[in-house]
């Protein structure tokens, strides 16, 4: 059973290990949604900040990582199939260590996401994947969430985003 906790400064250099091993495998299968630079430092230490980043530990080793925030997200996203005035809590972020992958990281995380939820009084829950990520695909319907559309980002031109929604 994974120990979820937000995570904290001291954990950066996992949590930037476990990206450096996710982004090349990422990319050899087509998903262009991460880079070498990005996410980066910053990026966590900003989530950290504001106390938005969360870690799965498995046998006392962060494992995943993923950012659990509020509505911030890009105008664009008003091209998804849901209701933009609706407060919702959205993932962002989600990365599991390649050789933890199997141990249910990724929906304990996205679990957390539905208690952050609750406990904030909030009904809605988001998360978008790149149109490549075939295992996310296959995730959030597993857990739950509907999808809501495909848009585009102006940060990310060239790539497709679909978008999943869960009522909780």
């Amino acid at each position: 059973m994974p120990l979820l906790r937000p995570a904290t400064t001291a954990d950066l250099p996992a949590i930037l290990a476990i990206v450096s091993r996710v982004v090349p495998l990422m990319q050899a299968s087509g998903n262009q949604q991460w880079s070498p630079d990005y996410p980066n430092e910053e990026v966590f230490r900003r989530d950290i900040g504001r106390q938005h980043l969360w870690v799965a530990e498995l046998e006392g080793q962060v494992a995943a990582v993923a950012a659990l925030t509020h509505n911030d997200q890009d105008p664009e996203y008003d091209q998804a199939d849901w209701d933009v005035t609706e407060p919702a809590l959205v993932t962002h972020r989600l990365a599991v260590d390649p050789a933890a992958q199997g141990n249910g990281l990724a929906a304990a995380l996205l679990q957390q996401a539905e208690v952050l939820a609750v406990e904030q009084g909030l009904k809605m829950l988001r998360v978008d994947t790149n149109s490549e990520n075939v295992a996310t695909q296959r995730l959030f319907p597993k857990l739950g969430y509907r999808f809501a559309g495909e848009i585009t980002l102006a940060f990310r031109p060239g790539l497709r985003f679909f978008c999943y929604e869960k009522q909780l």
